[in-house]
């Protein structure tokens, strides 16, 4: 029920003027708001789960589903460039590794990179090339990807992004999900996709009022594949996007009938007391199970994830100010992207889809809509919800739920755990390849993992 075809086209025109800057305080710091939680970035709790799912019932949104093209303004690309060729980098690290973050050799190299053999104006044709849309939501122009099976009887598939990430990680997905017969698959294994991209991400309107964490976003997907036509539909997501899905799978709305994660959203309440509330490692662990302990604690001390849970708007100014600098913060957010990402742009080989142009396509992404700051502002949502739920347990999820993990992932929880999270887990695996953006890297593993994940619920 696509009625996009109908309406007026929508052209994107980026705009490098400041936004207008919301006024958010200073929150308490991250162990304070995340202690005793199982959920560290879910904002549903039994107490609020009737009142947000209610507020998912939008009355004075324009329902209108409109096509959109990318078409970013001409001087917008000449700043960019200057900017580029202007910038001012420090000195070099003190030591031979990352240890002190992003090296400088490094962001030269993306910096020459993207000033001199990047362009821009490829990667508007490749995004036009398809079907794109706006629809509003809760007052917000939500930007989407819409891509439908020529197969019969596809399973709808909506699949949520992160941070740093964007739609530009889901492109490689595409293919494999809706035309599987081209890509080692069956008719049988084809999916339509759905790939929005969150407000405050992208091409997405910007929130201008308070609110907008995974919950929100959980319920607004709702509306949307209800307004695509979809009574039947399945939610991907890693990242910011696993919070997400985790809240749609909480929240059950309509259609949905089950999830898939690569990325760790939920905690056992034992383990959530290690890695936030500081207390001892239990004993008799495994080797494995001591190990994913250790990296939930570490990811959460990370300075990425500090800073954007406590004070966004601080790191947004130098992320509006300087494209180098907004790359150099999106390139330190976990050691194995960032090593595969350096190799490739100082001459080794790319990781997979990892290439220095889709890198760029994405920080070019944050960079001409302008939403370094309103896309961190994300984790500021949740930590200030999780804040307000101290203490509180999230409804069960009922639904089936599904679990891949990829080996270069942040965390590699232990099958037990996720029994724990998600009672009806259905499916689980650990493959031999892949980080954090997985979709990204390993476009066909990823597919083959949705095919394999969702084939008992079709």
């Amino acid at each position: 029920m696509d009625n996009a075809g109908s309406h007026n086209e929508t052209m994107y025109t980026a705009k490098v003027s400041r936004r207008g800057v919301l006024a958010t305080g200073v929150v308490a710091g991250l162990a304070t708001v995340l202690r005793a939680s199982a959920h560290p970035f879910n904002t549903i709790t039994r107490t609020n789960q009737a009142a947000v799912t209610a507020s998912a019932v939008v009355t004075t949104d324009d329902p209108a589903i409109r096509p959109f093209k990318v078409n970013v303004p001409a001087k917008d690309l000449v700043e960019l460039r200057l900017r580029l060729r202007a910038t001012r980098f420090p000195g070099k690290e003190l030591v031979a590794d990352a240890s002190q973050g992003v090296q400088l050799a490094t962001i030269q190299a993306l910096t020459r990179y993207w000033a001199t053999e990047h362009h821009w104006r490829n990667t508007e044709t490749m995004l036009n090339a398809l079907p794109q849309f706006t629809t509003e939501i809760d007052g917000l122009a939500v930007h989407f990807i819409h891509v439908k099976s020529r197969h019969e009887n596809a399973l709808p598939l909506i699949i949520t992004h992160g941070w740093p990430g964007s739609i530009i990680e889901m492109l490689g997905i595409i293919s494999p999900l809706t035309d599987p017969t081209a890509h080692g698959g069956t008719a049988e294994d084809a999916f339509d996709v759905v790939i929005p991209s969150i407000p405050g991400f992208g091409f997405s309107d910007q929130p201008t009022e308070l609110g907008w964490g995974p919950g929100r976003v959980a319920k607004a997907w709702g509306v949307l594949m209800t307004r695509l036509g979809y009574s039947r539909y399945v939610a991907q997501g890693g990242d910011v996007g696993a919070s997400v899905t985790d809240a749609m799978g909480r929240l059950t709305p309509a259609g949905l009938i089950g999830i898939h994660l690569n990325f760790l959203a939920a905690f056992p309440p034992s383990v959530a007391a290690v890695v936030f509330a500081g207390a001892p490692i239990p004993d008799g662990l495994s080797d494995q199970e001591k190990a994913a302990y250790a990296a939930a604690a570490a990811v959460y001390r990370r300075g990425y994830i500090v800073e954007n849970i406590e004070h966004p708007q601080t790191i947004g100014y130098s992320q509006a100010d300087s494209p180098s600098g907004l790359a150099a913060w999106m390139l330190d957010h976990d050691a194995d992207s960032y090593a595969k990402i350096s190799r490739a742009f100082l001459g080794g080989q790319p990781s997979g889809g990892l290439t220095p142009t889709s890198v760029i396509d994405n920080i070019a992404l944050y960079w001409l809509t302008n939403t370094g700051v309103s896309s961190a502002r994300a984790y500021w949502e949740s930590g200030q919800a999780q804040r307000a739920a101290a203490g509180q347990q999230p409804p069960p999820m009922a639904l089936p739920a599904a679990y891949t993990v990829f080996p270069g992932e942040l965390i590699l929880p232990p099958r037990s755990w996720l029994e724990q999270v998600y009672p009806n887990l259905f499916y689980f695996n650990d493959v031999d390849r892949g980080g954090h953006f997985a979709a990204w890297e390993e476009p066909q593993l990823f597919a083959e993992e949705m095919r394999a994940a969702f084939r008992s619920l079709r």
